[in-house]
């Protein structure tokens, strides 16, 4: 008589982790904040996405940057480039630079932007965020960045600190409504709330996921922030570019967005990657502040 083997217990998966079949829980039980606030955030996906992916020849940013360095001595990177070009890019394109309250769509009163820093050596991420990107230099943006994000890894920013306090203590059953009403008054209606500033991630959220090893990524909103631009900057690498009908090796940066497609539909998601690509291919333009086009 044939009898069926014995079934082992299936891990149980659990808010804070996956559990063995003892019941004990196989990773460490402090996680992350900004684990804890996904795991509260995002249900089975639903919601309209659009996503725009591009690649482009890094050579002109790159010789930017390195430019700036020297005659500054300051430390510039690729990510402050990218930040002043797509402020400049959105406010091309305004209406984009909006979010959605009680079923209607209201604007951004200025083009902020949020930058993802990397906290405890990438074992969590905090947002900083730049005010009025679209009137900074590349170099400005970097000045402003530099102290905020030094602030938040030395655990010594008090919204961080006091948002993170919160979501440690809280109940994993409390934390989705809790995130909720945080995503009305914070994201929504600009209420500082629970730690966090009004408007956190800005118009718009970049992560260099290329400091990461990354050569690109699809990023994944976060729906307190109400943010309707998320971009995704990739690792510089070497890649064959079709140059003046030519086939020449230029190093690649790619860059991935992931749109509100309630706001940004394809053909905004088209006009922005155009400014885009032109400012970085020209980024001497960004040492000016955006000015609207002459009629």
């Amino acid at each position: 008589m044939l009898r069926r083997p014995p079934v082992k217990d299936k891990p149980r998966r659990s808010l804070a982790g996956i559990e063995r079949p003892s019941g004990g829980i196989s990773v460490q039980s402090r996680i992350s904040t900004r684990r804890r606030i996904a795991v509260a955030s995002w249900r089975p996906p639903s919601d309209g996405r659009i996503y725009a992916r591009t690649a482009i020849d890094a050579t002109p940013t790159l010789a930017y940057v390195e430019a700036t360095r020297q005659r500054t001595g300051e430390h510039l990177t690729v990510t402050h480039v990218v930040g002043a070009a797509l402020a400049r890019a959105l406010m091309a394109v305004p209406e984009v630079q909006s979010r959605i309250v009680f079923g209607r769509i209201r604007p951004f009163a200025s083009c902020d932007i949020g930058f993802a820093v990397d906290v405890h050596d990438g074992a969590d991420l905090a947002p900083v965020k730049v005010r009025h990107v679209d009137q900074l230099t590349p170099l400005e943006v970097a000045r402003q960045l530099a102290p905020k994000a030094a602030q938040v890894r030395a655990g010594e920013d008090p919204a961080h600190r006091r948002s993170s306090s919160i979501v440690r203590h809280l109940p994993w059953w409390t934390l989705r409504p809790v995130l909720n009403t945080a995503s009305l008054l914070v994201g929504g209606l600009g209420v500082p709330a629970f730690g966090q500033p009004a408007f956190p991630l800005g118009a718009a959220f970049i992560s260099n996921v290329g400091t990461l090893g990354l050569d690109e990524a699809f990023m994944a909103p976060l729906p307190l922030a109400r943010t309707p631009i998320y971009l995704a900057i990739g690792a510089v690498r070497d890649a064959p570019m079709a140059i003046d009908g030519s086939v020449v090796v230029r190093p690649q940066l790619v860059l991935v967005a992931t749109g509100d497609h309630r706001i940004v539909d394809g053909a905004q998601a088209g006009r922005i990657t155009t400014v885009l690509r032109e400012l970085l291919a020209e980024p001497t333009r960004l040492d000016s502040p955006w000015q609207p086009p002459s009629s």
